[in-house]
């Protein structure tokens, strides 16, 4: 059987890459080599966090099963684990023979390294977000036969925009990024100087990033910082072809390998997961409001494909921006997924620990973030300050029973006040380019049943009912 092009296109390349290796194995094994990029003190630690924590994931199975006993054979070969980090010069690859080779053999560079917390330290944050990138395209630019660098960001460095967000990159002439950088320096070095713990040293880094982050008008550390990566890398880019990928709420597989594959707790699962389990019964939001959704094998689709066309077609000299979404196409509303959870959890009723049946209600939803406040106020933060009192009368006798209580209230507001931005987002995700990239793979031959990318062809009742809760639930939280 004839091999489709995108599969061909493979074959014999070399990518440093941080994702997407089941789906370039799975699909094309004769690939010369991944080098992937780990985190650890020296080569042979990144090799055994390559085994822990990827290559033993149950997304892997499939292609394990294919493969047999020559499966650790094919990782050996083809996946090569780096011990680096993005955040320092020559990603801190310590081992210059092997840092030559790299540069001397890399064709194509895939950069999605990423702190996805919300409200991560600023200092570290940019050193990942941010100055990350900007190493990785430093590193890029020194090597001999590179062709491509494809960036992973975020669809929402939009900030909070309204209206149809365009596939363009969002420029601040008024904003100094190496500024930003001296300024979270500086505000570390005066905490450390004042000798307070490490713990309120992170507590105030994480605040004085998302102080920056408001205040330059972004809602929280993340997308500030993923927006002035993708600055950086326009600013510096030079000659080198440049794909930025913009997907939205990045969610569970669709169907490959399987459905219903994910890692983790990611983004609105918070909100699913302790819905189902009965700590959630009420949540701020706009019920007309699309949750823009996407799930990661459609990510990756857009990645190979863009890979493919992009690395043939020299002629893309400027940088390429790709909104990966849902909302112009197939939006999945506030008001569906609270429907479509109702029904999962009363059909498929989560069992506590003491093996009973929880009872989800039907998820309140508040029109405004301030009747939310004044609803958990009213409801549980001045009744828990009565219990405090009493459980001081008593001798701390209900101690156990108030932290659990005030730890489960202080969450929920922590999660309301984190995706606030996102439960009231009345942006529309323009992906025009992505419509164009489609096109050009049909033209060029790519089998888009292989590479769907397609939001249109999302069943959400299927999907959310058979696939991304119980594939959620299914990693034993």
């Amino acid at each position: 059987m004839e091999l489709d092009n995108a599969v061909k296109f493979f074959q014999g390349k070399t990518i440093l890459i941080t994702v997407f290796v089941e789906k370039i194995l799975r699909i094309q094994p004769n690939v010369n080599k991944l080098y992937l990029l780990v985190r650890a003190s020296n080569n042979k630690s990144a090799k055994q966090r390559l085994y822990d924590e990827i290559i033993s994931k149950e997304l892997f199975k499939i292609l394990c099963n294919n493969w047999g006993s020559k499966f650790d054979a094919l990782i050996s070969n083809k996946v090569k684990a780096v011990a680096g980090d993005i955040s320092f010069e020559n990603l801190g690859l310590n081992d210059s023979e092997l840092r030559e080779e790299m540069q001397k053999e890399i064709q194509i560079i895939v950069n999605v390294a990423a702190s996805t917390d919300f409200s991560e330290r600023y200092d570290d944050a940019l050193d990942i977000n941010t100055f990350g990138a900007f190493n990785v395209l430093n590193f890029g630019k020194k090597c001999d036969k590179v062709k491509l660098f494809l960036h992973i960001s975020t669809a929402y460095v939009c900030g909070e925009e309204i209206g149809i967000i365009l596939e363009k990159l969002k420029r601040r002439n008024d904003m100094n990024i190496f500024e930003e950088k001296r300024l979270a320096e500086e505000q570390l070095s005066q905490l450390q100087n004042q000798c307070i713990p490490d713990k309120a040293i992170t507590s105030s880094m994480k605040e004085f990033g998302l102080e920056r982050a408001k205040l330059n008008g972004w809602p929280n550390t993340y997308v500030f910082t993923k927006a002035m990566g993708e600055m950086l890398l326009e600013r510096f880019k030079g000659d080198l072809p440049l794909v930025i990928i913009r997907p939205t709420i990045i969610a569970s597989t669709y169907k490959q390998p399987f459905p219903g594959w994910i890692e983790g707790v990611r983004t609105i699962d918070s909100v699913l997961v302790n819905y189902g389990k009965g700590k959630l019964t009420c949540f701020p939001g706009n019920l007309n409001s699309a949750l823009d959704v996407i799930p990661v094998d459609m990510v990756v689709n857009v990645m190979v494909v863009a890979i493919e066309v992009h690395y043939a077609q020299h002629q893309y000299s400027c940088e390429t921006i790709y909104h990966v979404g849902t909302s112009s196409k197939n939006p999945l509303k506030l008001s569906d997924l609270r429907n479509l959870s109702h029904y999962y959890f009363t059909k498929n009723p989560w069992i506590d620990t003491n093996g009973q049946k929880v009872e989800a209600g039907k998820l309140i939803v508040f029109s405004t973030i301030n009747r939310f406040f004044l609803y958990m106020k009213i409801k549980y933060v001045l009744p828990l300050k009565v219990f405090y009192l009493i459980n001081k009368l008593c001798c701390q006798r209900f101690e156990k029973i108030y932290t659990n209580l005030n730890r489960r209230v202080k969450f929920i507001l922590r999660l309301a006040e984190f995706y606030k931005p996102y439960a009231f987002f009345t942006g529309i995700f323009d992906d025009r380019n992505l419509e164009r990239l489609q096109r050009v793979a049909e033209e060029r031959g790519i089998d888009v049943a292989e590479f769907n990318f397609d939001s249109k062809s999302i069943d959400w009742e299927d999907y959310i009912m058979n696939s991304h809760i119980p594939g959620l639930f299914n990693q034993g939280l």
